[in-house]
C-alpha cells in the first residue's frame, strides 16, 4: 500500500510541478515543515524555510507573470526547461533510497509528467493570447492555480485519488492533442500547392 500512495503523491506533484512548478514545492515545503499529513522521511528535504520561502516567493512572481498577456508565453518558454526539470527532481527526491536505475527511472516519469502539463498550458496560453482581451488569461491563471493546489491537497491526503485524477487528465491532454493534430493535417491537406 505504501508504494501505491508513494506512486500517486510523486504522479501529484511531478504534473502540478508542469502547471506550477513553485506552488508545489511550496505545498511540499508547508505539509512537510507543519505536519499537515504524516509523510515519509524523505520529504523533509522541501521543509528547509529558504526552499519554501524561494519557492513562495517565485510563485507570487508567477502568478502576476501569468496575469499579463504575451509575458505569461514568455515566462513558460523560460520554463520549458525548469518545470520539467523540477518534476523530475520531485520525482527523484520523493522516492526516498533506491537504486541508480529506479532513480534514473522515476526522473524520467517525473520529468515526462510535468512535461505534458507545462506544454499544454503553454499551448493553451499561445491561443488565449489571441484574444484581444485580457479575462482569458487571468481565468486560465487562477484555474491552473486552483487546480495546482487542489492536486496538491489530494496527493498529500489520498495519493491513489491523485493518480487516477493524473491519469484522467492525461487521457484528456491525449485526445485533445490527437484532435489538434488531425485538424492541422485537414488543413494542410486542403491548402492549394
Amino acid at each position: 500500500m505504501e508504494i501505491l500512495a508513494s506512486l500517486g503523491r510523486t504522479m501529484g506533484f511531478s504534473f502540478a510541478a508542469g502547471i506550477n512548478l513553485y506552488a508545489t514545492v511550496a505545498i511540499l515545503g508547508l505539509a512537510s515543515r507543519y505536519g499537515w499529513v504524516a509523510l515519509p522521511p524523505q520529504y523533509q528535504v522541501f521543509d528547509n524555510p529558504w526552499v519554501i520561502g524561494g519557492a513562495l516567493v517565485l510563485y507570487v512572481v508567477e502568478f502576476v507573470a501569468d496575469k499579463i498577456p504575451w509575458v505569461d508565453s514568455v515566462w513558460d518558454a523560460v520554463h520549458s526547461v525548469i518545470r520539467p526539470l523540477g518534476g523530475a527532481a520531485i520525482a527523484v527526491a520523493t522516492l526516498g533510497d533506491a537504486s541508480p536505475a529506479t532513480e534514473t527511472v522515476i526522473a524520467l516519469f517525473g520529468g515526462a509528467l510535468a512535461a505534458s502539463t507545462h506544454f499544454s498550458k503553454a499551448g493553451t496560453r499561445v491561443m488565449a493570447n489571441a484574444s484581444p482581451e485580457p479575462f482569458t488569461n487571468w481565468a486560465l491563471s487562477l484555474g491552473e492555480d486552483a487546480f495546482v493546489v487542489a492536486l496538491g491537497v489530494l496527493a498529500l491526503k489520498h495519493p491513489a485519488a491523485a493518480a487516477i485524477v493524473v491519469l484522467v487528465c492525461l487521457a484528456i491532454i491525449i485526445a485533445f492533442s490527437a484532435w489538434i493534430y488531425r485538424a492541422v493535417r485537414r488543413r494542410f491537406r486542403r491548402q492549394p500547392a
